[in-house]
């Protein structure tokens, strides 16, 4: 897992539930990396399972709502570091509909060792869509939550079904309908 989702999980941490907790979720996760994080180096995806448990030990919320959380924060971040790329976007439909075909695609010519989850859109109707997302690693929820930050920064507002294609979370399916 690239580097930047583990110093932006850390900032996040950091802002959110103070040092003091993002020390001990970091010795209690007992990482090979030692929770020093690059933004550009790539680390196992299992230490962000470790940080994102003992985080929600610590802090007694779900662990699915971390990820939501972790999510609207990573999209806030970014709106400011890669504007061009969210720039081109008029609304929540349009930014989703080019995550795999564009985003994905710069991201791979920067990270070519990048594991990016399959992302991939169906436009219903002008105020419907379907967005299903597939990966091994099984991070819907972290899907969600940057659905949500999306939605906040083109300031529309959803309902956002959530169906599980495969029980093993890995291949959801996000049904938005927008209010």
């Amino acid at each position: 897992m690239k580097g930047i989702i583990f110093t932006e999980f850390i900032e996040m941490v950091e802002a959110k539930f103070g040092m003091e907790i993002t020390d001990a979720i970091i010795q209690n996760s007992q990482l090979k990396s030692g929770g020093i994080y690059t933004a550009v180096g790539t680390y196992d995806f299992g230490e962000m399972v470790s940080l994102v448990v003992n985080l929600s030990k610590k802090t007694k919320i779900e662990v699915p709502l971390l990820l939501n959380v972790f999510g609207e924060h990573l999209f806030g971040h970014f709106t400011k570091n890669y504007k061009s790329m969210i720039g081109h976007s008029k609304n929540t439909f349009d930014m989703l509909e080019i995550i795999d075909q564009v985003i994905h695609v710069e991201v791979e010519k920067l990270y070519p060792d990048a594991q990016l989850p399959k992302i991939t859109t169906s436009r219903i109707s002008e105020n419907e869509m379907i967005l299903d997302y597939c990966s091994e690693r099984k991070m819907a929820d972290l899907a969600y939550g940057l659905i949500l930050g999306c939605q906040t920064h083109f300031k529309e507002e959803f309902r956002i079904d959530k169906e599980y294609l495969e029980a093993d979370g890995s291949h959801v399916r996000f049904h938005l309908i927008r209010k």
